[in-house]
């Protein structure tokens, strides 16, 4: 096909998908005026395809998405200026979609829609070429941000290295269930033997006082037994325990970082869990989401603990050591649905046990909970893979 008409929608993957499917040598959106209008959202959508390998070209037009018969009227003259046209109608608005059936009954051009159940294109009408045509592409964790106009950037850890802790992330997750408890406690006391210097340099090299000031003006002695047992899975080195004073090496800069941050045992815990369900084209351990893509100080951004995909399916995954607020699902929906749209999962793991409140609340935004009882019975793989096949 010549030209494919696009249905614009809010929902990125929608405005994405034909194209990358059927590579026309121009796809024409039908907008509403904002996105018409948009030049920065035009420019974003061009790198996008332009890095995907695309060379399409893009033609936006407006039009009252709620007139049918003005719908009508603009497709008709689409039709009449461009050549071999085909029309995918996954997207755009019930007015719209009523224009485009008017448009295929009374013209014999191709249409066609996109089934995200079963993952395949549909022949609406004289379009044999799309019909039960599986989708075979395959995206990666930044792909959907682009999609969407946005950009990530690496958070907390680097994933270029994460391989190598891979067979550590298990035995750090042992540790922090047996004094699940009293982690925060523990953290504190690291965090505040091992402070760095103002202008962010540090030594691997820890020694402080046995004991160390808490919050609130409480005292937090040295966790002997926790601390053992990060030294017994290498995480510290050296150690030594004296009735005033703590010694140890920390095995390197990125181990300094998780033991100082009271929610990396947990979400590198789901990272590598992720990666042994084998389900996943790409697996990023905390992403910092940048709505944007401006990468500007003032810009609009968010943290996301990890994220994976498979095919064109996102899943978003919140991870919390602590109990789930309210605020933390709606942060999760919100994320989920501007950049994965109706094709997206969302999980949230917390290491507590849930209540009903929260469950109910997380229901109501098809938010799956994996929480304390399953991480307990090792059942963090067996729900992830129930996530993505529901």
């Amino acid at each position: 096909m010549e030209t494919l008409i696009e249905l614009f929608d809010r929902r990125p993957l929608e405005n994405i998908l034909g194209v990358e499917m059927f590579r026309p040598r121009r796809a024409v959106y039908i907008c509403p005026e904002d996105a018409a209008r948009n030049a920065a959202l035009h420019r974003k959508m061009r790198a996008y395809f332009s890095r995907r390998g695309l060379q399409t070209e893009l033609i936006f037009f407006k039009a009252d998405v709620y007139d049918a018969d003005a719908v009508l009227v603009l497709l008709r003259s689409i039709l009449a200026r461009y050549g071999d046209c085909a029309m995918d109608i996954t997207g755009g608005t019930d007015a719209v979609l009523f224009a485009a059936g008017l448009l295929g009954a009374e013209a014999e051009i191709p249409v066609f829609t996109y089934s995200r159940k079963k993952n395949s294109y549909y022949n609406i009408r004289n379009a044999a070429f799309a019909d039960g045509l599986v989708c075979p592409l395959r995206y990666r964790v930044e792909d959907f941000f682009l999609m969407a106009g946005g950009s990530v950037r690496e958070g907390r850890a680097n994933n270029a290295v994460l391989e190598r802790y891979l067979q550590d992330f298990d035995p750090f997750f042992e540790v922090f269930m047996r004094f699940r408890r009293d982690w925060t406690k523990i953290v504190t006391y690291l965090q505040r033997v091992s402070a760095g210097g103002a202008d962010g340099t540090y030594s691997l090299d820890v020694s402080g006082p046995y004991t160390v000031k808490g919050e609130r003006g409480s005292r937090i002695d040295a966790p002997e037994d926790a601390l053992r047992s990060v030294e017994s899975i290498g995480f510290i080195l050296d150690l030594r325990i004296a009735p005033e004073e703590v010694s140890f090496r920390f095995r390197d800069g990125q181990v300094r970082s998780w033991l100082r941050d009271v929610g990396s045992v947990l979400e590198t815990y789901v990272y590598k869990a992720c990666l042994d369900t084998a389900l996943f084209d790409d697996v990023r351990l905390s992403v910092i989401v940048d709505w944007e893509g401006e990468n500007k100080s003032n810009s609009v951004s968010n943290e996301l603990d990890v994220m994976c995909c498979r095919g064109v399916v996102p899943l978003f995954i919140s991870c919390k050591t602590c109990d789930v607020k309210t605020e933390a699902l709606n942060e999760l929906a919100v994320l989920r649905d501007r950049f994965g749209g109706e094709m997206a999962r969302a999980v949230i793991v917390t290491a507590e046990r849930g209540n009903a409140r929260m469950r109910s609340r997380a229901a109501e935004l098809d938010i799956q909970v994996i929480e304390l009882s399953d991480l307990a019975a090792d059942r963090l793989r067996h729900r992830l893979r129930n996530c993505m096949n529901a």
